[in-house]
């Protein structure tokens, strides 16, 4: 089976961490299962990236889309692009329930 090479741009790497870092401040081990929940949703990036739906406003971009990760009562929404037959690339990272997603 094809795997696709998943890599972060800087910006979704700095998301990640302040997610991280925020749910580190309130609860250690709700800070562990988002890290695990978030590292097996990028698995299935790696095999079935076009599984996810097309990013709003991605308007002539099909290959910009969404990863949704179920977290708790809510989430965590994933922008990225398929950029090659081999490469999918992180954009941003944010909770669902920030405002400033796209």
């Amino acid at each position: 089976m094809k795997r696709f090479k998943v890599r972060f741009t800087a910006e979704a790497e700095a998301d990640l961490l302040r997610l991280f870092d925020f749910l580190l401040e309130q609860d250690y081990a709700a800070a562990e299962k988002a890290r695990a929940a978030i590292a097996k949703a990028f698995e299935l990036l790696e095999l079935f990236p076009f599984s996810c739906r097309k990013a709003l406003g991605g308007d002539g971009k099909p290959f910009l889309r969404e990863l949704i990760i179920p977290f708790g009562s809510s989430g965590y929404v994933v922008l990225f692009e398929i950029e090659r037959r081999d490469t999918v690339t992180l954009l941003a990272v944010r909770h669902q329930r920030e405002e400033d997603y796209h």
